[in-house]
């Protein structure tokens, strides 16, 4: 089943992470399709083109029909390649970094250093969810920010990714093996694998739950907690609190910003 598409405003959105890049196309306000690529440093505009022309006849979608597209980027050496590899596509793309319209009052030390994902990602749960939100990205980083009722980013916490966490694990521990992330059926396990799991799976959760609570007494109780991030299905299951899980919130945020910057 595909999309029926209208046409009539057509953007492409495109994250980049340092592990994979998402990559999703709207209609107006609708998701037409979103796919992932894993991260390669190496290829080049055209290679990357030779993807993203795939993927959009893959999803049966007229690249003539694409109006603009906007990037967000924490890998600055890609950030050109994608740019170039969208060009044959559409001529106006924006590339999120200081001096680009979010609708957001940073208050953070230095404005300047808020990376383009949370920017995304506190546009996207200012325009989608009631204020103030806590916002869980569970990726190649494990990140919780605020944003608060004034749409104003507040602050947050970078803490090592899980699959970093899981990869130091395993790769300087000799007798661990590799483990799917699912969750055990105890937190004190019985085996090294659901052992591994608890650490890995519950430790997460424990420690976002906590870092929430900490938050709360700081800057107040949200109105909504939301999760993202391509970790966070696995986690957000297992946490105390009441979590939503919104996959796309970074993709709604950059159609956000394109909109601001385009009018």
């Amino acid at each position: 089943m595909y999309y029926t598409i209208r046409g009539d405003f057509m953007i492409i959105t495109v994250d980049i992470g340092n592990t994979n890049i998402t990559f999703g196309v709207f209609d107006n306000d609708d998701i037409v399709f979103v796919s992932r690529l894993a991260t390669q440093r190496s290829l080049t505009p055209d290679q990357y083109a030779v993807y993203f022309s795939n993927i959009f006849a893959l999803h049966k979608v007229d690249t003539s029909l694409i109006d603009g597209a906007i990037i967000s980027s924490v890998v600055p050496e890609l950030t050109q390649t994608l740019r170039q590899a969208i060009s044959p596509i559409c001529d106006k793309c924006i590339v999120i970094a200081p001096g680009v319209k979010t609708g957001l009052d940073i208050q953070i030390d230095n404005p300047a250093q808020l990376g383009a994902d949370l920017a995304a990602g506190a546009v996207g749960v200012a325009e989608n969810y009631p204020l103030p939100a806590f916002v869980v990205d569970l990726g190649t980083a494990s990140k919780l920010y605020v944003v608060n009722e004034k749409k104003a980013f507040c602050g947050g916490l970078i803490a090592p990714g899980i699959a970093i966490s899981l990869n130091a694990l395993t790769e300087t521990s000799s007798q661990l093996p590799t483990i799917a992330l699912n969750a055990p059926s105890k937190a004190c396990a019985k085996n090294t694998v659901e052992c591994m799991q608890s650490g890995v799976i519950l430790g997460t959760a424990s420690m976002i739950d906590g870092m929430i609570d900490r938050f709360i007494l700081e800057v107040g109780t949200p109105a909504v907690i939301v999760a993202t991030g391509g970790l966070s299905s696995f986690i957000v299951k297992e946490c105390k609190h009441d979590i939503v899980y919104d996959n796309d919130l970074i993709l709604k945020g950059l159609k956000a910003i394109y909109d601001k910057n385009s009018k």
